[in-house]
C-alpha cells in the first residue's frame, strides 16, 4: 500500500506530534509514524508524565508521613499502597497518550503504526507488528526519533535488580536499599521517589557536584537540601561494577581519579548516567544522512540534514535534550515548511528538576559568564525571608538573577525552592523580551506570593531588596 503526503514525521514524542499538528494546521497533508502501539514518545510513556505522577503522590505520602501533624492534621502513620500509586500514575500516562490520539485525529492527520525507515529520497516504510507494510511517500521527512538511555560499560540492565529510568518507574515494591548512578536530574528524581516511599537511597557521581550543567551555587545548596533529607551522596566516584546475585546487587565503586576500591549492596541500581539520540533502524545510512560525533543527527538553522528533503529535531539533534525544546522546533520547522519563519531562542529555554523542593533554570550560568569574561551583578534573595513560604513552611532555597553589569538585561536566573518549575516562566517570558532586572522589581508582584522572591532579588541585583 502506498499514500503521499506533504510530511511525514517518524516519532510522536513532545516534538513528533507537535510538528505534525502544526503542520496540518497550515494546510500540510501531514502523517506520522509510531512505533509504540500509543504515542507520546518517551516524555508521555515511560518518561516525563509517569515520573511527574510518581514524584507528586510520594510527596503527597511524605507530607501525611512527616509534615501533617505540624499543620494540626492528625491522621495517624499513612500506609503505602504501591499498587494503587501506580495506578495512579497510569492513570496520568493514559489521559495524556489517549489526548494526543485525539489532537492527531481532530488535525485529521494519518498515524500510521510501526517501525518507520527512510527507503530513500521522499519515501518512508512502516513494517507494523503484524508484518503488514506502508510505504509513504513524502515531500518532507522529520526524524524525531527522541533519545535512548545511556549504557554504562559492562553493565547490563535487565530492568529488575539494574534498571534504568524506564523500570525505576515500575517497580513492584520499594527497595531497602537503592543505589542511583548518576546525580543529574533523572537520578535525582527518581532517586527522591523512592526515598519518600522508604528506600535508603545513595548516589554515586562521576563530578564533584550534582546536576552537572547547571549553575555551581544551586548544585551545592540542593545537594545541602537532599542530604538533610536523607539521601546520601558519593562525588568524585566511579562505578566500575555490577554484579547481580539472590539478593540484589554488589557495586564496586572507585574514586574517579584512581584510588581504593569499596563495594556497596543494593536491592536495585538504577543506571541514570544520561540519554543518547535514537537513529536505529532509520535508514540514515543508505541515504546518507550524516551524524556528528555523539550519534546526532546534524542539522543546519532550519534543521534540514544534508539530505534534500528530510529533516531533524528533539533529541535526535543538539541541545539540550528536553520536551518542550523539542516542541519549540517541531513548531518552528512546521513553519518553515510551510514558508513562515520559524524560530527558536536557545538562550530562553527553561530546565526544571521536579524534587522538593524544585531547582529551575533559565539562561546564562555564572560559571559560563565567567568563562566569557562577561560582567555581572548578582541578586540573590532567600525563601527564608519570603512571607508566603514562610507561612506555607517551606523556606528551603534562593532565587538568584544574573544581569549584565553595563545593560542590566537578565542574562540567566537559577532558582531552588517550592514551585520554582512555574516561577521559572515569568523569568523566561522577561528575558525572551530582553527585559533588565529592573523592569521586572518595578512590576506589581501579589503578596502574599512566593513570586515576591522573584521581584525580590531582582531588586537585590541593585542591592536595594526590601525584606533583607
Amino acid at each position: 500500500m502506498s499514500s503521499s503526503y506533504d510530511l511525514v514525521v517518524i516519532g510522536t514524542g513532545p516534538g513528533g506530534y507537535v510538528c505534525a499538528i502544526r503542520a496540518a494546521q497550515l494546510g500540510l497533508k501531514t502523517a506520522v509514524v509510531e512505533k509504540r502501539a500509543t504515542h507520546g514518545g518517551t516524555c508521555l510513556n515511560v518518561g516525563c508524565i509517569p515520573s511527574k505522577a510518581l514524584l507528586h503522590a510520594s510527596e503527597a505520602f511524605e507530607e501525611a508521613n512527616h509534615h501533617f501533624a505540624d499543620l494540626g492534621i492528625q491522621v495517624g502513620t499513612p500506609k503505602l499502597d504501591l499498587a494503587k500509586m501506580q495506578a495512579f500514575k497510569q492513570g496520568g500516562v493514559d489521559g495524556n497518550t489517549k489526548g494526543v490520539e485525539f489532537l492527531l485525529k481532530k488535525n485529521k492527520i494519518d498515524a500510521y503504526h510501526g517501525t518507520g525507515r527512510i527507503a530513500g529520497a521522499g519515501r518512508v516504510e512502516v513494517v507494523s507488528k503484524d508484518g503488514g507494510n506502508h510505504l509513504l511517500e513524502a515531500k518532507n521527512i522529520v526524524i524525531a526519533t527522541g533519545s535512548d538511555v545511556a549504557r554504562l560499560p559492562g553493565v547490563e540492565i535487565d530492568e529488575k535488580v539494574i534498571v534504568s529510568s524506564t523500570g525505576a518507574l515500575e517497580l513492584p515494591k520499594v527497595p531497602k536499599k537503592l543505589l542511583v548512578i548518576g546525580a543529574g536530574v533523572i537520578g535525582l528524581e527518581l532517586g527522591s521517589v523512592w526515598r519518600r516511599l522508604g528506600a535508603e537511597v545513595i548516589v554515586v557521581e562521576y563530578l564533584d557536584r550534582v546536576l552537572p550543567g547547571m549553575d555551581g551555587e544551586v548544585g551545592k545548596q540542593f545537594q545541602k537540601i537532599l542530604t538533610k533529607q536523607g539521601i546520601a551522596f558519593k562525588l568524585s566516584s566511579k562505578v566500575t561494577g555490577v554484579e547481580v546475585g539472590k539478593s540484589g546487587a554488589t557495586v564496586t565503586v572507585e574514586p574517579a581519579a584512581g584510588g581504593e576500591a569499596e563495594t556497596l549492596k543494593a536491592d536495585v541500581v538504577l543506571v541514570a548516567i544520561g540519554r543518547v539520540p535514537y537513529t536505529q533502524g532509520l535508514g540514515l545510512e543508505t541515504v546518507g544522512v550524516q551524524l556528528d560525533n555523539r550519534g546526532r543527527v546534524q542539522t543546519d538553522s532550519h534543521y534540514a540534514t544534508n539530505v534534500t528533503g528530510i529533516y531533524a529535531i528533539g533529541d535526535v539533534i543538539a541541545g539540550p535534550m528536553l520536551a518542550h525544546k523539542a516542541e519549540d522546533e517541531g513548531v518552528a520547522l512546521a513553519e518553515i515548511l510551510a514558508g513562515q519563519s520559524g524560530h527558536v531562542n536557545y538562550g530562553v529555554i527553561p530546565n526544571v528538576v521536579y524534587t522538593f523542593p524544585e531547582v529551575a533554570s533559565v539562561g546564562r550560568t555564572e560559571e559560563e559568564l565567567k568563562k566569557d569574561a562577561t560582567a555581572y551583578n548578582v541578586g540573590k534573595f532567600p525563601f527564608t525571608a519570603n512571607g508566603r513560604a514562610k507561612a506555607n513552611g517551606t523556606t528551603d532555597g534562593f532565587v538568584k538573577i544574573l544581569a549584565d553589569a553595563q545593560t542590566d538585561k537578565v542574562l540567566g536566573v537559577h532558582i531552588v525552592g517550592a514551585d520554582a518549575g512555574n516561577l521559572i516562566a515569568e523569568v523566561a517570558v522577561a528575558m525572551e523580551f530582553s527585559a533588565s532586572a529592573e523592569d521586572i522589581a518595578r512590576t506589581c508582584h501579589a503578596h502574599p506570593t512566593l513570586t515576591e522572591a522573584v521581584k525580590e532579588a531582582a531588586l537585590a541585583v541593585d542591592k536595594r531588596a526590601i525584606h533583607i
